[in-house]
């Protein structure tokens, strides 16, 4: 008798990792099995296995003699049990009196028409000979038996889808009745001035009556208050830097040449030399920040930078977007841009509203054309000037000035090229 009786079972985990190894429990919705040997069963999965939304999605496929079913773990027909239970199946061997333990997922089986099998439906339903999908079939069924909340959600169904079709034709009329209208020449001459209106969007806000040149672009909008203040700190190297700390700062070129010409003409006044040294300091962290493609790591400019200015050199000089599974912050080339034009505006109130345009496009690595674009759209006077570079050595630098009044803004050289596209 001894020899009958079973061992003491002992549990087995295989756990989760393995989805090939994950069991598949399923209901039908429409009545239980009466053959169960009798049915073929296809599971399909997502090949997106880099999304993490999509590459748990799957559909399970049965079929038998007269009916397919269908039933899957995404979407409106999925069962809300799968994510806020865990199922598991056990599979026990006699002989060692082990249990293996898989996960498992639950598939609400549904029936899957085909048009050949309703041919006497779609007559008893009085709609003639005309085909219809799944959820039309269902929609007449819920439209005989349905209860009172389901045929409501029915009507309310079919009146958004009737609202969707009527605002559709409405703008598609409306699209017409405008191209028949102004004509096809006019509307890509407006497409392309508003084209050229988007360029402007990454330019700080203008003040264009302004009384002063300093009212133009207001240094506010360059820096709130609290982020002035929190320079306070950083920029103190600049405030007290030296002679020689210059001639290193030449020798190991750690600092841009606009930023060494602005520290050696520190004013001696302690208020402006401190609001200057400010100033440098965050221009100096605009180009080092423009320099980067992809920010990898949430302090921008690694560590010694307030984390009031991080958050707005990410936030306002960055795109969020989302790459292998992960969110990074990417500077794309309209963030180049943007940073361009506020190095450009830092440095007029630098340096008295007027700068060398040609020295900034060395720094920031740019062509000449594409740094007279942007000041032309910020409104400067463009002009030229001779710069003596040794003894014997002179080359001809581009200057911006902000001056009253302003010029018309211009972007002559996108918009000339646009038009040779088109």
């Amino acid at each position: 008798m001894a020899a009958d009786v079973l061992p003491r079972a002992r549990w087995l985990y295989c756990g989760e990792r393995d989805e090939s190894r994950r069991a598949v429990l399923v209901q039908f919705t429409n009545g239980k099995l009466q053959s169960p040997g009798n049915m073929r069963f296809t599971l399909y999965k997502s090949k997106d296995s880099t999304n993490p939304r999509k590459s748990h999605q799957r559909i399970l496929a049965a079929e038998t003699d007269r009916l397919s079913y269908v039933g899957n773990n995404f979407g409106t027909g999925a069962l809300k049990c799968n994510t806020l239970c865990r199922h598991f199946v056990g599979i026990l061997n006699k002989t060692s009196g082990q249990m293996e333990v898989y996960d498992a997922e639950l598939f609400n089986m549904q029936p899957l028409f085909t048009d050949e099998s309703v041919e006497s439906e779609l007559s008893e339903l009085a709609l003639g000979n005309q085909i219809r999908t799944y959820r039309e079939k269902m929609d007449s069924c819920i439209e005989a038996f349905g209860t009172t909340k389901q045929k409501r959600a029915l009507n309310s169904r079919r009146m958004n889808k009737v609202g969707s079709e009527s605002l559709n034709l409405a703008v598609a009329k409306a699209a017409e009745n405008i191209i028949d209208s102004k004509g096809v020449t006019a509307l890509i001459g407006d497409a392309i001035h508003d084209d050229l209106q988007d360029d402007s969007l990454y330019l700080p806000p203008c003040y264009a009556d302004a009384a002063r040149p300093e009212d133009v672009y207001k240094f506010e909008d360059l820096l709130s208050p609290a982020e002035y203040e929190a320079l306070q700190s950083p920029s103190e190297a600049f405030r007290n830097v030296k002679s020689e700390e210059i001639l290193k700062m030449i020798e190991e070129n750690s600092h841009c040449s606009f930023v060494i010409e602005a520290l050696k003409s520190l004013p001696s006044n302690e208020e402006s030399r401190d609001h200057q040294a400010r100033c440098i300091w965050f221009l100096d962290a605009l180009i080092k920040f423009r320099a980067q493609k992809v920010v990898k790591r949430k302090s921008a400019l690694g560590p010694g930078v307030p984390h009031i200015i991080n958050t707005k050199l990410l936030k306002h000089f960055t795109c969020l977007t989302f790459n292998n599974g992960s969110l990074r912050n990417l500077i794309s080339d309209s963030m180049k841009a943007k940073i361009t034009a506020y190095v450009i505006i830092l440095a007029l109130h630098i340096n008295a509203f007027q700068i060398d345009l040609t020295v900034l496009q060395r720094d920031l690595k740019l062509s000449e054309r594409r740094i007279i674009e942007i000041a032309k759209a910020l409104r400067l006077k463009i002009s030229k000037r001779r710069v003596a570079l040794a003894p014997d050595r002179e080359e001809d630098h581009k200057l911006g000035t902000l001056s009253i009044p302003l010029p018309p803004a211009q972007n002559a050289d996108r918009q000339s090229k646009r038009r040779r596209i088109t």
